[in-house]
């Protein structure tokens, strides 16, 4: 099976690609449809980053999305600037490739819906890259809460944390709560609206500063509060709030609480944890699969066998007007209804 990863740059793009050239029967093929970033170039984001991640990883190397769609993949990985998804979704649907879309869809709400109209004239499936809303264990949970085990779904807390400030990308906005909302918030909403079974939000209220990061510049922790028609009410924690040396390997981690009980979920649980005495530092193991491999896997098993898996680009519209009215919220200082 051929796959087109759209941009070895942003997000967890390299990761992708790299678990993407290790699976048997993927034919994988990077393009860089963004070309180099706008601000100082960290290595090995240069003139040559597409080729060279093509290079390292023994893959085809596609200097246009021309003639990537052109090499006719079954499906695309949509991995570059939330501003240029769009036209990168709509060209690989029309082309009848399935699209697997990093968070947030788009960076317009008109852009985003535009994108799942796209996909689904074309009949093909616009999936989002939710690694937590992949996997057993959350499909697990996902069954025993719609079997009413918990009793009548009250509460969610949820956390998506990461180290940082992170290098600034022009185009996400780093060091604001536009982009601490568009990177964490978005996978936590996927695993609400998955367990809430596409219930729409109707209000939302948002908070960001810059405490963790020591500077008020740079906006380091951000919180959102999300009410459902339902009354169920969702506390998502988006901050980068993890050392600067710790990997932000253990995923998105929820708590669902009900009247009769609760039930908690960790992508990646941590499976040892102490002091390393010679890095001097915390030191921790996780334990099960790697969330964004579970994922991956379980999309091209999908695409293979033609049928669904995870959360659709209708999932994604709706986190993305959430994180819309979180960003609308921080800017007024009130709670935004959503229509």
């Amino acid at each position: 099976m051929r796959i087109a990863v759209s941009s070895p740059a942003h997000g967890r793009a390299a990761t992708y690609a790299r678990l993407l050239a290790g699976m048997p029967g993927v034919e994988l093929v990077v393009a860089d449809l963004d070309g180099p970033p706008d601000g100082p170039p960290d290595p090995p984001d240069g003139p040559d980053r597409g080729p060279a991640a093509a290079r390292r990883l023994g893959a085809e190397y596609a200097a246009t999305w021309d003639e990537a769609l052109a090499s006719a993949p079954r499906a695309v990985v949509v991995t570059g600037a939330a501003a240029r998804r769009r036209e990168q979704v709509e060209r690989a649907a029309k082309a009848g490739a399935q699209v697997l879309c990093e968070p947030p869809l788009a960076a317009a709400e008109a852009d985003a819906r535009a994108m799942v109209d796209a996909c689904a004239a074309a009949g093909v499936r616009l999936t989002m890259a939710s690694p937590g809303c992949f996997g057993p264990a959350f499909a697990a949970v996902r069954e025993a809460l719609a079997e009413g085990a918990a009793g009548r779904l009250t509460t969610v807390h949820g956390a998506c944390n990461a180290p940082g400030p992170v290098r600034p990308d022009s185009a996400a906005g780093a060091g604001t709560a536009a982009e601490l909302f568009a990177a964490g918030a978005a996978h936590l909403l996927d695993m609400v609206d998955a367990v809430l079974a596409g219930e729409p939000a109707e209000q939302v209220y948002a908070q960001a500063n810059g405490v963790l990061s020591g500077s008020p510049d740079v906006v380091s922790a951000a919180l959102l509060t999300v009410r459902y028609p339902s009354g169920v009410v969702a506390a998502l924690d988006c901050s980068w709030s993890l050392p600067g040396d710790r990997p932000a390997a253990d995923g998105p981690t929820m708590a669902f609480i009900g009247e009769r009980a609760s039930a908690e979920f960790t992508a990646r649980p941590r499976l040892l944890g102490g002091f390393d005495a010679a890095a001097g530092g915390e030191r921790w193991e996780p334990a099960g699969d790697d969330p964004s491999a579970v994922m991956l896997g379980a999309f091209v098993a999908a695409v293979g066998e033609g049928r669904a898996a995870g959360p659709d680009g209708a999932a994604g519209l709706r986190a993305l007007r959430v994180v819309e009215a979180a960003r609308e919220s921080v800017r007024t200082g009130r709670p935004v209804d959503i229509e």
